[in-house]
């Protein structure tokens, strides 16, 4: 089987991230959705909200080879083999994202040199979005249709 893994704190999903989940869902025949917390920011939501609004996002596209888990510590590369995976899924909105994971993916190697590094990127429509810029829409109570899914909107119309 060929099984991708897209890991990501999707602190929230956004339609970005979404565009990567189903352009790789047509290209593997599993796709896990590693969720993690990113030590370097304070999260927004906490892991099991994300977990909730991811399934629910992979759900309303009828992606039935992508679901998601936890992804609580340890290296994405221990976590691959676990899950028998040998592909890391990134996407790439810029050069600087280029530069930033290409440098992750020369880490990833020296842990386990069998672990490949695939990039998709990112459709024009969504490159400018980011999981950093809706979370400081959301503070100020911006809109954000355009920007995530439908259930990450729902969430957070409803917990204002």
């Amino acid at each position: 089987m060929n099984r991708a893994i897209y890991a990501g704190s999707f602190d929230p999903i956004t339609k970005g991230h979404m565009d990567i989940i189903k352009r790789a869902s047509k290209i593997f025949d599993e796709i896990i959705v590693a969720v993690a917390n990113n030590t370097s920011k304070n999260s927004m939501l906490d892991l099991d909200t994300k977990l909730v609004l991811i399934n629910q996002s992979v759900r309303g596209h009828k992606l039935e080879n992508v679901y998601a888990t936890k992804l609580e510590t340890g290296l994405i590369v221990d976590f691959a083999r676990e899950k028998d995976a040998k592909i890391l899924i990134r996407g790439l909105r810029s050069v600087k994202d280029f530069d930033y994971e290409s440098s992750i993916e020369d880490l990833n190697k020296v842990q386990d040199p069998n672990i490949e590094t695939v990039y998709l990127l990112s459709s024009a429509r969504h490159r400018s979005i980011s999981s950093t810029v809706v979370r400081e829409i959301i503070q100020f109570e911006g809109q954000i249709e355009q920007l995530v899914p439908k259930p990450v909107v729902d969430y957070f119309q409803k917990n204002k």
